[in-house]
């Protein structure tokens, strides 16, 4: 994981380390990166606060976890730049033709990264995604964005597969962040290579893994045109790379479909 050069602190600072600490199954050297990280991109946008306390900041401004579950577990972010077979992921045509029926032929990409749900884990808290998790309730009626889970490995209630309570989005609610079992939960369960597709309204989290092995995705999440992307790829990507990308992946990954410059 990156670790950033040190940043001045600001006050607030031992309000934020509480939250990240409550809110995420980090070890103390993986906290003290991600309050390093936070820092570092306070200083570079000329040390600017943010308004509201650390609970209520939309995450698409807050660095979160790349090791969890005590090391156990881990995310890799930016996954766009680091491979050219992942834009054959965030384009596949099934997958976004079905995307583009729930979110508008406009969508674009949020986010594209992998997890790997550790051994021995105990699996996630409950919730619903960026936005939505900012938002208060009653929750829009109808769907902001798409979480797509590629199957890196076979999915089973044994290691780690993803729990969804269906036709929770009709409750326009939010679960109480917390894990443990809840009433009416599948287990989404499928062979290395399949793809899982549901609305991020609907509560879902990682699943327990039981087993001595490693449970890995990649997750492809899709929001509708006007909603804050969670990565700004127009940033991360080089001209050389998206020079490379088929003209449907630069526009899900910003380029055409961002706030200009105006003037």
């Amino acid at each position: 994981p990156f670790v950033p050069a040190e940043a001045p602190e600001a006050v607030g600072d031992d309000q934020l380390e509480s939250y990240l600490s409550e809110s995420y199954t980090v070890s103390r050297e993986e906290l003290t990166r991600l309050l390093q990280r936070i820092r570092h991109t306070r200083a570079a946008n000329h040390g600017t606060p943010w308004p509201v306390e650390p609970e209520r900041v939309n995450k698409c401004f807050l660095h979160l976890p790349t090791l969890f579950d005590q090391d156990r577990s881990q995310r890799i972010w930016n996954l766009l730049t680091k491979g050219e077979e992942i834009a054959d992921l965030v384009e596949h045509p099934e997958v976004l033709g079905i995307v583009r029926k729930v979110l508008g032929e406009d969508c674009i990409l949020s986010d594209v990264s992998a997890t790997s749900i550790g051994g021995g884990t105990d699996g996630g808290a409950w919730h619903v995604d960026v936005p939505l998790g900012q938002l208060p309730e009653p929750l829009p009626d109808f769907p902001l964005t798409t979480q797509n889970a590629w199957m890196l490995d076979d999915f089973t209630a044994e290691n780690g597969a993803t729990r969804i309570v269906p036709g929770s989005h009709l409750s326009r609610k939010k679960p109480t962040w917390s894990g443990g079992e809840m009433d009416g939960e599948v287990t989404l369960c499928g062979p290395a290579g399949s793809v899982a597709v549901w609305l991020s309204n609907t509560w879902h989290r990682s699943g327990p893994n039981t087993t001595d092995q490693p449970r890995r995705a990649i997750l492809c999440y899709y929001c509708r045109s006007w909603v804050q992307p969670f990565t700004d790829y127009t940033q991360d990507l080089t001209a050389e790379q998206a020079a490379e990308l088929s003209p449907t992946v630069r526009y899900l990954a910003g380029f055409g479909s961002r706030g200009l410059r105006r003037g």
